[in-house]
Parts: C-alpha cells; sequence; structure tokens
C-alpha cells in the first residue's frame, strides 16, 4: 500500500495531485488532512494545505498485478480483462501467445491460476476466488470433458469393465461426475492420490 504526502492550495487540490499520482480513484484511498490552507495577511505569509493519502489494500488489484508480472517474467506481453461471472471474477488473459499460457491440457493456465489464488487470499480472513480464461479455453475443455466422459461411459458399458481416465484436476473431475451422474448403468468415483487422482467409470454389473 503506497502513501504519500501532498500539498496543494486547498485540500481539495491537494487530495486531487495525490490521487493522480498514485492513480487511483477516491474510493481506493483513505485521507488524513495534516494542516488547512491558511490565508496570509494581505496575500502574503499563507501556508498551502496538507494532505496524507493512504492507498487502500485491494488483494484483487494485489493479485491482478502479481499475474501480470509473472507472464511478463515469462516473457509474455498480456492484457489481464477482469469480469464478474456466476461462479466468480474471472481474469480473461489476452495475448498473442495465449498457447503458451494455455499449456498442454490447460497446466500453465491451472498453475497461473493457483498462484493468483495463493495471493489473492494470503491477507483475506474469508476465501476468495478468482478464475483465469483465455478465449474461452475452459468452456472449450468443458466440453471436450463431456464428451469423453460420454464415450468412455459407453466403453465401460460395451466391454463390461472399469475405466480408468486419466489424473484431472478437482474441477476438471467434477465436470466429468456431473455429467455422468444420471447415466444409467454406470459409476464415477475419484481414486488415488494428489496429482495422481483420477477418475474411474464402472458398470454397475462389474461392482
Amino acid at each position: 500500500m503506497k502513501k504519500i504526502t501532498v500539498t496543494g492550495r486547498t485540500v481539495e487540490e491537494a487530495i486531487e495531485q495525490a490521487l493522480t499520482q498514485l492513480n487511483v480513484t477516491i474510493d481506493r484511498v483513505e485521507v488524513t488532512v495534516i494542516e488547512e490552507a491558511k490565508k496570509g495577511f494581505l496575500g502574503l505569509g499563507g501556508k498551502p494545505a496538507v494532505v496524507e493519502v493512504k492507498e487502500l489494500y485491494d488483494p484483487i488489484e494485489e493479485a491482478k498485478a502479481y499475474l501480470h508480472t509473472v507472464i511478463t517474467k515469462m516473457g509474455i506481453s498480456v492484457t489481464i480483462q477482469q469480469k464478474q461471472e456466476e461462479d466468480g471474477i474471472v481474469f480473461e488473459l489476452m495475448s498473442d501467445k495465449v498457447a503458451i499460457l494455455i499449456g498442454k491440457r490447460g497446466q500453465t493456465l491451472n498453475a497461473l491460476e493457483y498462484l493468483t489464488n495463493l495471493v489473492l487470499n494470503r491477507k483475506s480472513k474469508s476465501y476468495k476466488r478468482i478464475f483465469l480464461d483465455a478465449e474461452n479455453y475452459r468452456e472449450r475443455r468443458k466440453q471436450t470433458l463431456i464428451a469423453l466422459a460420454e464415450r468412455q461411459a459407453d466403453r465401460a458399458i460395451r466391454l463390461n469393465r472399469n475405466i480408468s481416465l486419466e489424473p484431472m484436476p478437482a474441477k476438471e473431475r467434477k465436470i466429468i461426475h456431473t455429467a455422468l451422474q444420471d447415466r444409467e448403468g454406470i459409476t464415477t468415483n475419484s481414486k488415488g492420490e494428489g496429482s495422481y487422482r483420477h477418475i474411474v467409470i464402472s458398470p454397475v454389473s462389474s461392482q
């Protein structure tokens, strides 16, 4: 959090100068008037107003700044747009190297999302969540997983045996479970620990 002391002919002028220097709006700062402006006798000996302006802590802005710094250090130019969606706040990454930011099956995007949320919550009393996306990758990945779930469920029934999927992050496993929760003739379970945790699709008759 930045804190500066600024002088001006009036308190209002001093505050405006401080906001310009900090590049923030008035709702993002705390203002303390150290000294009111004083007029001198016959225009002589007057004193300017003095204010102390402190930028308020904003975990979302800090998380965004951190993410931008990390990506820049990867040698990638990026623009981050923030939007509010039903599940929470989404940082949309826009870059001419977006494929690198996504990584194989979203691994890089997932890692960046994990780190961003660590920064977001390190000073927070209640857990908050930020989601990262790039070129609508999350929705495209969701549809890919749903199609995979349906194919492997068909296979499990046809072969009458358990089908183990590759290890996936928790949120991707949830998509698989949800896609098949009403499917007759099969059940889904998560097995394994840590990065090896995966879904097993089982035909009811083989249990």
